[in-house]
Order: structure tokens, then C-alpha cells, then sequence
């Protein structure tokens, strides 16, 4: 099968990174881990309390996930990192210490949930900032804002945003003074203490040091840059962190010179991709390999291949088939042979997709 490898200890060590320096700018922070869709052998392998005790909180988008955190370690704080749906209120205060909402209905909901648990659930409120997803509209802030503060069993602990994830909005300084202003507004409003103004994510990063980011911005969700070491914003590596955290590796089957051109009426029955050829390629032949892997398990846009000789010729549900050119090594050896392994660098989707794939095998190294 092929394999995706895991260098646990780099991860840790961007965690690690990460905790001491948000630490050094007052920031709290949640690292998201849904790109690992609750895999406890991940759970188990990354989140040892050496490495979770600097951390704010856990955060994950599915309840299945938050489940599994649970599972690995009851005592860990945890954060539901997207607006819940509401007929599941009550596993969201069973699983989450924390919630992301923009819905009254839904925090009513987690209200009766929490009552009936005798406890107290967190919330951070989210307000539309642009990006046209998730958020309370600006104009109707005060008067959402006043009927959460009514509800007894409902601690609204921060106002928050969510920027670059749809539409690819910036997190701006103007925007990010524009959400630390109505954090002030509601104080003042309500004479209340909101803790948090979670407005950073890994595409934030880069602005604290270029002081883009107002100073009482103090709670970031981040997982990419953990895992990936980069910050999305222009897909850059941040500071120290590690980048080469993941490989994908898939297994020659085939390897035999073939044509380009296929022989024969080609139809609209394909259920594969493609890479486009011309008339020109009628009779030209080359060496092309078939790897044991496909579109169930990963899209090829998300992985690039480490040698970059590699070219790709088409995708079906479980085989891809690459072209490798001569075969040939700059001194005349055989590059390749079946049963060799061919590497790929995956990016964050690609990881997520290759997780969930009963399919593929995963190592940590």
C-alpha cells in the first residue's frame, strides 16, 4: 500500500516553537488538529502533556474528533472551533469545553444542554468581517450580544473572526482594529470582561512581528503552521518551524514504455484525469509508471512529486499513472524499478484526504 510518513518529533517541535513564541506576545492559543480527522494513534503520538501544557486549548471541527481527544486524555480543555449544529448541543457541551457560534438558537440550545449537565459552557461569539461565512452581521452585534449575557448557563468568554478561509480575506490591521473595537464596544456596553479576541489563525502569523496586529488581539486557532510549518498568507515557512513534516509515498506496480496518444474512440465514460496531449504525440513513446494509489484517497493537485523529472499522465479511482521520461539516472543508471517508491510532498488537504483513507497505510517516525 502506499504510505503516508509522520515525523512526529518535528511536529512536536513546531508546537513547542509555537507555544513559546506566542507565549513571548501574550497570545493564548488553540491548536486545531482537524486535519487529522481524531486519528488517536496521531492523538497519542503528538499530544503528550510535555507538549499541551503551554496550550490554551484543542481545538477540532468534528464532535467525532473531540470525542477521541477525550478519549486520549479526559483532563484535556477543548475547543469546537465551528459553529454547532444545534440538535447536537448536547454532545458539544459533553465533549467541548469551549464553542465557536453566530447562532442564538443554537446557544439557547447549548444553554438547556449545559443545565441539564450542571455546568457552565464557554462560548466565543463570531462576527461577520467579510469573509462572507461564518459570523453574527455587525448590525445586529449589541442586541445578540445582550440576550447571550441572559443565559445562566452560558459563559461568552471572547469575540471572534474567522479571515482567509473561504474567500482568502486578509486579516488586515484595519480589520483586526475593526473586531478589537467592538470587543470594546460590548465592555462598555454591558460592563463586561471579555477575555479573548481571537482574530489569528496561521495566515496571521507574520503580522506580529511587522506589529500588525493590535496588542489586545490575544487568541489564536492555529493548525497549519504547526503541522506544515507555513503560514498560508503567501505559503512561506514561519521562523524556525519545520516544513518537511509529511511524505507520501506510493509503490510502483507497472513500469513500461508506452505511447502517449491512447489507441482508439475515446468516449465521455471516463471516470479518470488526465494530462492533455496533441496530434504531435501520435507515436511518441515513454516510460510510464502505474502507483498504487487514486482518487479516492487523495486529489493529485494536492501532493508534488520530489523528483522533478516526474510528470503527470492520468488519475483513476485507485491507480495514477506518472511519466518518468528516460529512466535514467545523469549517469546512464536505471532510475527506476517496479516495486520502487515513489515521494511526493502532500499539503494540508492532501493530508487530510490520505487520513481518511482506509487505504493507506500511516508511519510515524
Amino acid at each position: 500500500m502506499a504510505e503516508l510518513i509522520i515525523q512526529t518529533e518535528k511536529i512536536k517541535n513546531n508546537i513547542r516553537y509555537l507555544s513559546d513564541y506566542l507565549k513571548e506576545h501574550d497570545i493564548y492559543w488553540a491548536l486545531v488538529t482537524k486535519v487529522f480527522s481524531g486519528d488517536k494513534e496521531f492523538l497519542k503520538n503528538i499530544l503528550s502533556d510535555d507538549v499541551i501544557n503551554k496550550i490554551n486549548s484543542i481545538g477540532d471541527s468534528r464532535l467525532t474528533s473531540l470525542r477521541n481527544l477525550r478519549a486520549v486524555n479526559p483532563n484535556m480543555r477543548t475547543i469546537y472551533i465551528k459553529p454547532p449544529a444545534e440538535t447536537y448541543a448536547d454532545e458539544v457541551v459533553q465533549y467541548a469545553d469551549i464553542s465557536l457560534n453566530s447562532s442564538l438558537s443554537t446557544i439557547q440550545a447549548l444553554n438547556k444542554a449545559a443545565e441539564k449537565r450542571g455546568k457552565v459552557h464557554q462560548v466565543i461569539i463570531m462576527i461577520e468581517m467579510g469573509e462572507l461565512r461564518e459570523g453574527v452581521n455587525r448590525e445586529d452585534l449589541i442586541s445578540f450580544y445582550e440576550k447571550v449575557f441572559n443565559l445562566p448557563y452560558i459563559d461568552v468568554i471572547g469575540i471572534g473572526s474567522n479571515l482567509g478561509c473561504m474567500y482568502g480575506v486578509e486579516p488586515t490591521y484595519d480589520k483586526l482594529l475593526q473586531l478589537s473595537l467592538y470587543k470594546e464596544l460590548i465592555s462598555a456596553r454591558f460592563n463586561k470582561k471579555l477575555k479573548f479576541i481571537s482574530g489569528g489563525s496561521s495566515i496571521t502569523l507574520p503580522l506580529i512581528e511587522q506589529g500588525k496586529i493590535p496588542p489586545n488581539i490575544n487568541h489564536f486557532r492555529i493548525g497549519e503552521a504547526a503541522f506544515f510549518g507555513v503560514s498560508p498568507l503567501k505559503n512561506e515557512r514561519f521562523k524556525e518551524l519545520s516544513t518537511d513534516t509529511f511524505e507520501f509515498r506510493a509503490n510502483i506496480i507497472e513500469l513500461e514504455k508506452k505511447k502517449i496518444v491512447p489507441d482508439g474512440v475515446l468516449s465521455d465514460a471516463n471516470i479518470g484525469h488526465t494530462a492533455n496531449f496533441s496530434d504531435r504525440d501520435i507515436h511518441t513513446t515513454r516510460t510510464k509508471a502505474i502507483l498504487d494509489f487514486g482518487m479516492l484517497d487523495v486529489d493529485k493537485e494536492d501532493i508534488e512529486a520530489l523528483d522533478p523529472d516526474i510528470r503527470f499522465v492520468g488519475i483513476t479511482s485507485d491507480m495514477m499513472v506518472i511519466d518518468i521520461g528516460s529512466n535514467k539516472t545523469k549517469e546512464g543508471a536505471k532510475k527506476y524499478r517496479v516495486g520502487d517508491q515513489v515521494v511526493f510532498k502532500p499539503n494540508y488537504m492532501a493530508v487530510a484526504r490520505l487520513l481518511n483513507s482506509k487505504f493507506i497505510d500511516k508511519r510515524f517516525l
